[in-house]
């Protein structure tokens, strides 16, 4: 059955509640809890079972900028790991995320979106990235991120 536009706003929807909850379980039950939820969202929500999921996430450069593996996924949302120098992205206090879309494609099981994704911690500070995911349509007819790249805006 084909991606639906109400789908795709509900796994942005999806991808943003689960970061909030990550950000809130780390603040008030600690980081063991916050890895349990950043693991379950990892499970849930991207395609690692559908194969290599093409991940650039906002803050990693070098070598380790892009992460094609489960494993880099976590560190970059929890830390943790001695193999990459993630401080956390998920640990940032997050209290709100918000989609604006400039554009999307769909075509039957794949789906790729474009736009803002705007986020504001504990604090009000509020912090805007251009992001894009693609999409893909399992089996059981859950969306699936396997495309996710996310960057600062570019300031000339």
């Amino acid at each position: 059955m084909p991606i639906t536009q109400a789908e795709l706003t509900q796994a942005r929807k999806i991808w943003g509640d689960a970061l909030v909850a990550i950000s809130t379980a780390y603040d008030t039950q600690g980081m063991a809890t916050a890895i349990q939820l950043a693991n379950a969202t990892l499970d849930e929500v991207y395609g690692y079972h559908l194969g290599p999921v093409l991940f650039k996430p906002t803050l990693t450069s070098g070598a380790k900028t892009f992460r094609t593996t489960r494993e880099g996924a976590l560190s970059y949302f929890v830390g943790q790991n001695p193999k990459f120098s993630d401080q956390g992205f998920a640990l940032k206090g997050w209290r709100s995320v918000k989609t604006e879309t400039a554009a999307c494609f769909v075509e039957d099981t794949i789906a790729m979106w474009m736009g803002w994704v705007t986020f504001t911690d504990k604090d009000g500070k509020v912090t805007k990235v251009d992001k894009t995911w693609g999409y893909k349509k399992d089996s059981s007819g859950v969306l699936r991120i396997v495309l996710h790249h996310s960057s600062l805006p570019y300031s000339p």
